[in-house]
């Protein structure tokens, strides 16, 4: 990475201890601290990663979450995204310290640094077999943009999809907020209808012979895999 970009990555870990702690009202928080360990680990894992083996991608993922071409309706989504998500992290934060209202086992903590670390395997997955992992919805017509159809999305359609349902569950058990795991399914849901809106526009965009429809085993799911023999949608794009 070049000094903006670990610029930007240093002003983001700041502004989530910053969203954790602040609420929290303490520093004594071994959970936060963990999942604040995991985002420095995970950047500094596969950020170098991505320089080294596919610096157009690590570009695009660098560019944030609000581009030119990207769709309008994901510009409005990622706001409701982006304020749901850090409110999600500050209310955690009143729950599980300040407030003290959750107390959650430490084996359920350990469950969720697992789960929440698994996250990055899957980005790091994904970046490995997809050069077109943009962070937005938008269809890449400069780069070429192809459905992919090896790796893990010959299993699911939209693997980091199935790695943020992870997350989403592992997150608040290790931050320790049961509060947060019951507001879990609302982020989860929004995965599914950010699906939705990328899987209509990319199917409107990419040429016929590139149809994702024609491109997967039928076996393959939107998170989970398919049953053999069992029917149902097949179609893989290229961002998720």
């Amino acid at each position: 990475m070049d000094g903006r970009m670990v610029i930007r990555f240093a002003a983001l870990i700041a502004f989530l201890a910053a969203l954790l702690f602040a609420p929290a009202g303490t520093l004594d928080w071994p959970g936060a601290w963990v999942f604040l360990a995991e985002m420095v680990v995970g950047g500094a894992a596969v950020s170098p990663w991505l320089a080294r083996h596919d610096p157009d991608l690590l570009r695009e993922r660098m560019a944030g979450v609000f581009q030119k071409d990207q769709a309008p309706a994901d510009k409005i989504f990622m706001v409701f995204v982006q304020v749901g998500f850090y409110g999600w992290l500050a209310l955690m934060a009143l729950d599980a310290k300040r407030w003290s209202l959750s107390h959650m086992p430490l084996w359920l903590n350990f469950v969720g640094a697992v789960l929440s670390a698994s996250f990055f395997l899957s980005c790091w997955l994904v970046f490995r077999e997809n050069s077109f992992a943009a962070p937005v919805v938008k269809i890449q017509r400069e780069r070429g943009q192809r459905v992919i159809t090896t790796g893990p999305y010959a299993i699911v359609r939209h693997p980091m999809y199935a790695g943020g349902i992870l997350y989403f569950v592992g997150l608040p058990l290790l931050l320790g907020s049961w509060i947060g795991l019951a507001l879990a399914p609302i982020l989860i849901v929004a995965l599914t209808l950010r699906i939705g809106l990328e899987e209509r526009t990319l199917t409107q965009a990419l040429p016929d012979r590139l149809h994702p429809a024609r491109a997967l085993p039928p076996h393959t799911g939107r998170l989970v895999t398919q049953t053999p023999g069992i029917k149902g949608r097949s179609s893989a794009f290229s961002d998720s």
